[in-house]
């Protein structure tokens, strides 16, 4: 979905398929990840949050100066592209989030992934509602709006999985100094 949506961003020239396109492709780095570090140390998987932390963190300024460069130097997307891309990418997000709605508590590491999945359908609905907006009025005011939303978001769960893998290293960094203390 991260090629179909970023070559329909750039061809219909639509903030929000971009910025979209951008977080599917993180996601697919995060999936990937996440499953790579399932049954190792909480250590080892609070440190891989921390990388999906960051890379959502970069992809959301990366959205806003894509944002602001649209602002100075845009034209309006094309709005018919944005929605039917944007319906297409939603019943394939539903999907993930539907099979990952059990995880959504988990640790760090699992709860990244329910957040990126969750965040993917959100931005669909935007990008659709900013589609259906530009047609009617005719302005790129709409999809600017939710690519800036979607950055937004970005950051807002950039830091909850941040702080949670924070908390779970302190946490293993203190059980680990008590067993030391322990077996001295």
């Amino acid at each position: 979905m991260f090629i179909v949506e970023m070559t329909a961003g750039l061809m219909s020239g639509s903030q929000a398929l971009k910025a979209d396109a951008l977080d599917f492709g993180g996601d697919t780095a995060t999936y990937a990840l996440s499953l790579m570090v399932i049954g190792a140390s909480v250590r080892t998987r609070a440190l891989a949050s921390l990388v999906k932390g960051a890379s959502l963190a970069i992809i959301a300024f990366a959205v806003l100066a894509m944002t602001i460069y649209r602002v100075l130097n845009g034209a309006s997307p094309e709005p018919g592209t944005m929605g039917l891309i944007g319906f297409i990418a939603l019943l394939a997000n539903l999907t993930s989030v539907f099979i990952l709605l059990r995880w959504r508590d988990g640790d760090s590491n699992v709860r990244s992934v329910w957040l990126c999945s969750r965040n993917d359908a959100i931005g669909n609905v935007g990008v659709i509602i900013a589609g259906g907006m530009v047609a009617v009025i005719g302005s790129a005011w709409p999809d600017l709006v939710v690519a800036v939303l979607l950055a937004s978001l970005f950051l807002k769960s950039a830091s909850a999985i941040t702080l949670q893998a924070t908390r779970e290293l302190r946490a293993d960094r203190e059980i680990r100094t008590q067993q030391t203390s322990t077996a001295s």
